[in-house]
């Protein structure tokens, strides 16, 4: 089995905000010659995270933000953690900080309307995504 990783850097622009980042995955598992396999792609931040979603209409995005901010308000009453940023951190962890997709013909197996997306709770920031393609 041969291994490669990559991180790709992502600038965020906002405080919450999902950044469709399947082109610099799809490109990483081209560069890794593997063309049977998986591919991992992790977010190493507690206020970050990492889903797969439709990527063909940009309501979905719009409403998936509108939805966990109404769920959990940046300023709700009751949060104890001091840093103003615990919606963040509940964000987070209901997207998870991973993802794995499988390799067929050197390729990404999405489905016609995916995409993988880095999920921004916290920023702006300058962030990085690990990807990690396993395979032969």
């Amino acid at each position: 089995m041969n291994i490669t990783t990559k991180s790709i850097p992502v600038k965020t622009s906002k405080r919450c905000d999902m950044i469709d980042i399947t082109a610099q995955v799809a490109a990483a598992v081209a560069e890794s010659g593997i063309t049977e396999g998986d591919c991992i792609i992790f977010c190493q931040h507690t206020t970050g995270g990492i889903t797969i979603n439709e990527n063909a209409d940009p309501d979905v995005v719009h409403d998936m933000l509108m939805t966990l901010e109404e769920l959990f308000p940046k300023n709700r009453p009751g949060y104890r953690h001091n840093e103003g940023n615990s919606d963040s951190h509940i964000k987070s962890t209901l997207t998870g900080c991973s993802e794995q997709v499988l390799i067929k013909g050197g390729r990404l197996t999405l489905g016609v309307w995916q995409g993988i997306y880095f999920c921004e709770y916290d920023g702006p920031r300058n962030r990085a995504v690990q990807i990690q393609v396993r395979g032969i």
